[in-house]
């Protein structure tokens, strides 16, 4: 067999192919010829043929028939081989191949070998593919090595042991006086090893933690010898010297100083000099301000230190460099919990990176600015907010509209001015904004009875002005419902009067009706708004009959329906129709029986996911996993659960003005229109942990019936979103959890969400009920449950 072309000659032909097919043709015949040289007994070339297989493995084409020879090399006596060879296990070898326990004898030799260059290979290859048995069975061989005089064993051998400790957490405990004997070490790359595999060490096991605090003055005299130390032509890179010791460092510093006052008081004065002693003007010694930023914000370190740690950032976001700017709003995302006030300072800076060209960059300074919004700075805040909503890209915009809505929420100054912001956004993307807007705008309305006529002067003019924002025409549909008399005034102090005919109003609603831009809720709206004109106006009642009458005989079902009922309050209850339709009670915020415009369909069953949104197909089964969880928590009553899926739907129009227990449906509400008053039913604290209260009260409807409100209130100080409520009872307990109040909880108590359970007890079985909570805070995800064993009303709580 001739021998095959050099290793140069063949990459040249493999460049020089034209086409993928060509390339082929040359590997597969070099693999063949190496193949042929393999099998040979002896066969001088084989470093040769091994790395031409290793840049065939490179370029992405089997090359495992070269496995076995790797473990032949390394057992070569000669360097040349078995330098070739630990190379090829490291790129053709894994833990998973079994060839790779074929080398652990090799291995151990050369770790004992008189060359250290053989004893670097060794460490090298077991720090790169080491098994967890490679690793137990020459564990002590590298803590013998670690305690060599060579400083270039040391180095690696160090960097293997963290590897070790990876792979089996229980040697750890082998490692670490010698890991704390390399602290002594003058030579950078022992330092750097020892720290990384000390950091290892500490991040893994909390008594290792507790007793390499006492290394934190040794560490600190390190640090402060780099930082002090002139140029020094070995380490200094633009200016700093060795900045990747410096960093590892300083992330070491962070973890040992965590949630201890007296190893972070050892350390700020540390600290404090490397702020302000680090070069900022370049790359370099950016990344070693960052890391220093980062072990200020995490430790117990003093006030004054944390201030110039939020002022090295908002340098950062001065930076042209997106990169640093993005990192730097990451880090002050993070504090701005709990240094509000200094991250304050730098809130024109961060309102600039609104502005700035970098997707990322620009959806950072959105959730940063949203979180700087206060009481004392709404007005210029959501000024800029509105600016950026008008231009922002269109992955941006829900999340600035959503929280948009959630700052003028918290913070509004006046009533009038979260109406006018809300309908700001609405006009400007109504199209994104998250579904519960529209009830929640209707009741925020409602609310303000002095700004009615206002309201709707404006909702008639943005509806002649665009229909397309279909949010905005649903708010603008039901108002000029609920007041259309205000409209056809035409007296507004607010406004400049205009004088609106009712042909005029009946013209823009026929508009919204006939539009192809108008969903179905959206007609279903503004039929509903027609409805409510035939009592508020005088001389176009036959006309609203006209309108009304089309849509019986309307495609959709829903629409159909309407005005199926609406043709019947015309007909056979005319005589009931201006009681019917009369204008809407003040709706309470965050009532029992409000659900934010929502009403569920049929009985549900057991346990269902509560996070229900308006007009929303029906939610999907929970993972089977997660519900039988929850269904072992209660093991210990009488009859098993079975879990159920979840039902939820939304009747627009109408279904908002369902506050009272006999609105039900339109045929309900020809029924007694006035509510008999409920004296309140007693309310106990269920479960209170992290700032989140969850309270319970219950009313008894029969003898066999339970209205279970369960309340939730957030007292810490940042905002919980996606809160969700999951409940367990027995089979035989029949359970009906409606749609609650919302999914987010403000900071400090300033709103609440509700949730009505309906449980029925035909059986009379001992009653018990396990409650899931699950939120999200600061980007964390928290669960937690409680078990209510007994009910107020009916008898004493407990958890």
């Amino acid at each position: 067999m001739s021998p095959s072309v050099p290793l140069q000659e063949m990459i040249r032909a493999i460049r020089s192919a034209r086409t993928q097919c060509e390339e082929r043709g040359v590997i597969q015949r070099e693999c063949a010829a190496i193949r042929a040289q393999f099998r040979q007994a002896d066969n001088g070339g084989r470093s040769h043929n091994l790395a031409k297989l290793l840049y065939v493995h490179m370029l992405g084409y089997p090359a495992h028939f070269g496995q076995m020879e790797c473990v032949r090399m390394i057992a070569s006596p000669r360097y040349s081989e078995k330098r070739v060879g630990y190379l090829g296990a490291m790129m053709l070898l894994d833990e998973k191949q079994d060839a790779s326990l074929l080398i652990t004898n090799s291995i151990k030799n050369d770790l004992s070998h008189s060359s250290q260059y053989v004893q670097s290979l060794a460490l090298c290859t077991l720090a790169c593919m080491g098994s967890a048995e490679m690793c137990r069975d020459l564990a002590p061989e590298i803590d013998r090595l670690l305690r060599a005089s060579n400083s270039y064993i040391k180095k690696k051998a160090a960097l293997c042991a963290v590897h070790i400790v990876r792979k089996v957490h229980d040697l750890g405990e082998m490692f670490a006086p010698a890991a704390r004997a390399l602290l002594a070490e003058k030579n950078h790359g022992v330092l750097h090893g020892a720290v990384v595999l000390i950091t290892e060490l500490c991040e893994r096991n909390p008594e290792t933690l507790e007793r390499f605090r006492k290394t934190v003055p040794d560490l600190v005299q390190i640090m402060k010898g780099l930082v002090i130390c002139g140029y020094s032509p070995e380490h200094d890179v633009a200016g700093i010297s060795d900045p990747f010791l410096q960093v590892r460092i300083l992330r070491l510093l962070r973890i040992l100083g965590r949630n201890n006052e007296a190893a972070s008081d050892a350390m700020n004065d540390l600290l404090a000099q490397v702020a302000t002693n680090t070069d900022s003007t370049k790359t370099v010694g950016n990344a070693v301000l960052y890391e220093t930023v980062l072990t200020v914000l995490d430790i117990k370190s003093e006030s004054g230190l944390r201030v110039l740690a939020v002022n090295i950032l908002g340098r950062f976001l001065l930076n042209n460099d997106r990169n640093i700017r993005y990192i730097a709003m990451t880090s002050l995302q993070r504090i701005v919990g709990t240094d509000h006030t200094a991250v304050q300072r730098h809130r024109g800076t961060i309102v600039d990176c609104l502005k700035d060209q970098d997707a990322s960059v620009k959806r950072r300074a959105l959730e940063l600015s949203l979180a700087l919004v206060s009481a004392s700075n709404i007005r210029s805040m959501m000024k800029e907010l509105l600016l950026f909503l008008s231009s922002c890209p269109p992955e941006l915009r829900a999340n600035a509209a959503s929280g948009i809505f959630n700052a003028a929420e918290r913070y509004a100054p006046s009533q009038r001015w979260h109406i006018d912001t809300i309908l700001h956004v609405l006009t400007t993307a109504g199209g994104d904004v998250r579904d519960e807007t529209v009830p929640n705008l209707i009741q925020l309305i409602t609310n303000a009875s002095e700004l009615h006529c206002y309201t709707v002067h404006k909702l008639y003019r943005a509806v002649l002005t665009d229909i397309s924002q279909q949010p905005l025409v649903q708010v603008a549909c039901w108002c000029i419902g609920e007041y259309g008399d205000l409209l056809l005034r035409g007296e507004c102090q607010d406004t400049e009067p205009v004088q609106v005919s009712e042909d005029d109003v009946l013209d823009a609603l026929e508009t919204v009706l006939q539009s192809h831009m108008s969903s179905p809720a959206t007609r279903g709206f503004a039929l509903t708004a027609t409805m409510k004109l035939s009592t508020r106006i005088t001389d176009n009642v036959d006309r609203i009959r006209s309108i009304v009458s089309i849509y019986g005989s309307c495609i959709d079902v829903e629409l159909q329906q309407r005005a199926v009922e609406y043709n019947a309050l015309f007909k056979k209850y005319d005589h009931m129709r201006a009681a019917v339709l009369e204008r809407m009670p003040v709706i309470e915020k965050n009532s029992p029986g409000h659900t934010n415009g929502e009403s569920t369909g049929d009985t549900i069953k057991e346990i269902q996911p509560t996070k229900v949104k308006q007009e929303e197909p029906l939610l999907p089964q929970q993972p089977a996993n997660q519900v039988c969880d929850l269904l072992d928590l209660l093991g210990g009553s009488e009859e098993p659960l079975q879990p159920s899926p979840a039902q939820g739907g939304t009747a627009p129009g109408l279904s908002i003005n369902t506050i009272s227990p006999a609105g039900g449906d339109l045929l309900d509400l020809l029924g007694g229109l006035e509510p008999t008053p409920v004296a309140p039913a007693p309310t106990v604290t269920v479960y209170e942990k992290s700032g989140v209260t969850l309270t319970l009260s219950c009313d008894k409807q029969s003898d066999s019936g339970l209205t279970v409100t369960l309340t939730a209130s957030n007292s810490s100080d940042s905002d919980i979103s996606c809160f969700t409520l999951q409940a367990a009872v027995p089979k035989s307990v029949q359970l009906h959890m409606k749609a609650p109040s919302g999914d987010s909880l403000p900071a400090r108590g300033t709103a609440k969400v509700t949730q009505m359970v309906v449980l029925n007890n035909p059986n009379k079985v001992n009653l018990k009920m396990r409650i899931r909570i699950s939120y999200t805070n600061q980007g964390s995800g928290f669960q937690d449950t409680v078990q209510i064993d007994s009910f107020p009303g009916l008898n004493a709580a407990s958890h």
